[in-house]
Formats: C-alpha cells, structure tokens, sequence
C-alpha cells in the first residue's frame, strides 16, 4: 500500500511539473504571439503607406502615347 501512494505522488508530482512548464510555455508563446502582432501590424501600415505612395507616383507619370 506504502509502494502505491509512494508510486502516485510520483506521478502527482510530474503532472505537476508538466503543467508548471506548460503554463510557462503558453506565457511565453503568448508574448511571442503580442511581438508577432505587433510586427504584422506596423507592416501592414508600411504597405498601406507604400501603396499610398505608388498610387501617387503613378498618377504623376505621363500618359504613354500609342
């Protein structure tokens, strides 16, 4: 009986470690995850921008004559 409580502490033990870095794991995924959002964002205002741009540049050109 000693034998088997001594065998689930054990196990009791290791789930608790395995949810302790799983928890760890999910904290730093979550700020990887705000970096990447971050970066996508600020992106995708480089491109609203850039596109912006290149509509300005293109309306500046002459018109090519066939």
């Amino acid at each position: 009986m000693l034998n088997e409580l001594d065998t689930l502490e054990s196990k009791i033990g290791q789930v608790v470690a395995l949810c302790q870095r799983l928890r760890a794991e999910n904290d730093q995924l979550r700020a990887q995850l705000a970096v990447a959002e971050g970066d996508r964002q600020r992106l995708a205002e480089r491109m609203g921008a850039a596109s912006t741009r290149l509509e300005q540049l293109a309306l500046q050109l002459p018109e090519a004559k066939a």
